[in-house]
């Protein structure tokens, strides 16, 4: 069950309508790291949590505030196209406000299909799509999906910060800043706690270490002209799980066979010697 209320997490008042900002502003709705992507990966995390108790408490904390995260930029677009385009942009192709939008960079979706509001799209007008969330069950992948998530979140919200001078726009995204911080900062001391806690392997969620091929765990195959690589910590010392030795592997050899397909089906054409045969035949049916 959720309740909603009508206050907003933090207030979204612009200065003063710009639907071109307002389109921009879309790829924090609907963009694949946007708020909608994090809502729905972090809900479907939490309500496919195995573990009761604090994780999923956390889990399902940070989902339901992700959906305020929604609103909050759905206000905002709402608020910056305010007037778009009939008034707003009236001025700039005398007589075809619609066609002054599109010149302008305004999503003309937003007027036509939304009626002057938010769309769940991306600042290009691609849907959001569910494929963009990660919810695999496994608590350790997952939360190192979401400090990815949060990361270019936060990075795409900085990039944003600096493509408006409007001051309530400033401040809303301000906000969205801070909160992002914290939940990086959150998604990793989870996977610490989970560690400390012994519900996940050190590196890799799942086991099967005794499985792997021990012996390519640990190298880094030098595989491009670059020289530098193996200065790196990834490929000198003790691993970040304490035991895998790290190693830099000059000209590494190819370990398998040569890659090549097995014999068509005839009856699916594809271009092969097994095919001749049967081509020339069928020509030979229709040739009287």
């Amino acid at each position: 069950m959720y309740f909603h209320t009508s206050r907003l997490q933090f207030e979204a008042k612009p200065s003063a309508p710009d639907p071109v900002y307002a389109r921009k502003l879309q790829e924090l709705i609907g963009g694949a790291f946007g708020e909608m992507t994090v809502t729905m990966q972090y809900l479907f995390q939490g309500w496919n949590c195995r573990v009761e108790g604090k994780y999923k408490d956390m889990i399902m904390d940070v989902a339901t505030e992700e959906i305020g995260h929604v609103e909050m930029l759905a206000t905002m677009v709402a608020r910056l196209l305010e007037g778009a385009p009939a008034e707003t942009t009236a001025d700039a192709v005398d007589g075809d406000p619609v066609l002054a939008a599109v010149l302008g960079g305004m999503d003309p979706q937003q007027a036509i299909v939304a009626g002057g509001g938010a769309m769940p799209q991306d600042s290009n007008g691609y849907p959001w799509n569910g494929r963009y969330i990660v919810a695999s069950g496994n608590l350790l992948a997952d939360f190192r999906a979401n400090v990815a998530a949060e990361a270019q979140g936060r990075l795409q919200t900085a990039r944003l910060y600096n493509m408006t001078d409007d001051p309530g726009v400033k401040d809303m995204l301000k906000f969205n800043l801070a909160r992002d911080t914290y939940h990086q900062n959150l998604w990793l001391a989870a996977i610490e706690e989970l560690q400390a806690d012994g519900l996940e392997g050190q590196l890799a969620p799942g086991a099967l270490f005794d499985e792997e091929h021990s012996e390519h765990a640990g190298t880094l195959w030098h595989l491009s002209d670059g020289p530098a690589a193996g200065e790196g910590r990834w490929a000198n010392g003790v691993g970040p799980d304490g035991h895998t030795e790290l190693s830099f592997l000059e000209r590494p050899q190819p370990l398998g066979d040569k890659a090549t397909a097995p014999k068509p089906d005839p009856l699916l054409y594809g271009t092969s010697p097994v095919n001749i045969g049967l081509i020339e035949r069928a020509i030979n049916k229709l040739v009287p």
